[in-house]
């Protein structure tokens, strides 16, 4: 179930960002690093790793991606070290201006995390924000980037796109010969009707609902609305202003009871239902909903290493007259169903859910 949004082309659109925030990207690995001749390695790193994606890059999500990939970068070699992710926080914050949610979905960490690395970072630092502000200005402002090195980034980009490319057709490979040699053992055999329910056991695992997706990994499901996870609930964002408490869904510890919310926000196109689970014991097997012209499978995200919770949502906005069908059901109506993986129904919505 790959993202629906869509993306940039490569070629002179990623020459012409690199041009344009090469200086800007040197300025914050500089404050993250607290080294000129780093900062630039960091920048030109993270431009060469983009380089080789920038296919799939969301066109209206280019700057997260690529602050994401400049953090990243900076932080994997320092892997567990407290005060460079607290660091990390506060030049987000004062010198990129992030608001914490952001900060949190580029870090993949939960909003309280970033508060608190940015109020130990505050103390240590022993400045207020108005002044740490003032010191990141004033140790860029004389920061003079080499001019940006386009030709290599591009070169560099397209050798490491290959190499993915080489990597990921040989591990295909490699899953797929023994699959192949089965299936031709079984022909041999004479298996002919066991074949075809492999077939078909193949192609509903192709066409699976149900989506892993990494800590803070941005999901685009709607027209305009686009899901992410963190590791202490699920989050959103729809075209429309919502409450605070919308935006951010705890999920119960292990052995709460499970439970699925549904809600209904105005799109293009009519209504986007969605909801979150949690408390399964295990990876859910399916979401159902029911619509104005039945019932319908929904997609499913779930955060890698953590089954027993996700966001679903409806394959499509729903039309105003299915809407009015719903919002017709009688107080006893359930229109949201999960199974777990052995088909057994594991949680329903409330009653009067669109009252929630």
């Amino acid at each position: 179930m790959p993202p629906t949004h869509a993306v940039l082309p490569a070629g002179p659109d990623f020459a012409a960002y690199a041009r344009t925030h090469w200086s800007r990207l040197v300025a914050t690995a500089r404050l993250l690093t607290d080294d000129a001749g780093a900062a630039e390695e960091l920048a030109r790193r993270t431009l060469v790793r983009m380089c080789a994606r920038w296919r799939g890059v969301p066109r209206d999500d280019v700057d997260f991606h690529v602050r994401r990939c400049l953090v990243r970068s900076h932080l994997r070699p320092l892997r567990g070290r407290r005060a460079a992710r607290r660091r990390t926080v506060l030049v987000l914050r004062m010198w990129e201006g992030l608001a914490d949610a952001e900060i949190a979905q580029v870090l993949g960490c939960s909003v309280s995390a970033v508060r608190a690395h940015a109020r130990h970072g505050l103390k240590e630092a022993g400045d207020e924000p108005v002044r740490l502000r003032e010191r990141y200005a004033r140790a860029v402002e004389d920061l003079v980037p080499s001019e940006v090195p386009l030709a290599g980034l591009q070169t560099q980009g397209r050798l490491r796109r290959r190499r993915r490319l080489a990597v990921t057709s040989t591990a295909c490979v490699a899953l797929l010969t023994p699959v192949t040699v089965a299936l031709l053992s079984v022909d041999r055999i004479g298996g002919g009707a066991q074949d075809g329910a492999s077939g078909a056991r193949g192609e509903r695992s192709a066409t699976s609902p149900v989506r892993v997706v990494a800590p803070g990994e941005r999901v685009t499901v709607g027209p305009g609305v686009r899901v992410w996870l963190t590791a202490d609930g699920g989050h959103w964002s729809v075209p429309d202003a919502l409450p605070q408490d919308d935006n951010h869904l705890p999920v119960d510890g292990p052995g709460g009871a499970a439970a699925v919310s549904a809600r209904a926000d105005t799109v293009q196109g009519g209504f986007f239902l969605s909801g979150l689970f949690r408390g399964l014991r295990g990876e859910p097997g399916r979401v159902e909903v029911r619509t104005g012209d039945g019932t319908t499978t929904a997609k499913v995200l779930v955060l890698a290493g953590s089954p027993g919770w996700g966001v679903w949502y409806a394959p499509a906005p729903l039309p105003g007259e299915d809407m009015k069908t719903l919002l017709s059901l009688g107080g006893d109506e359930r229109i949201v169903t999960v199974y777990d993986a052995s088909g057994k129904v594991a949680a329903r919505s409330d009653r009067e859910w669109w009252r929630i």
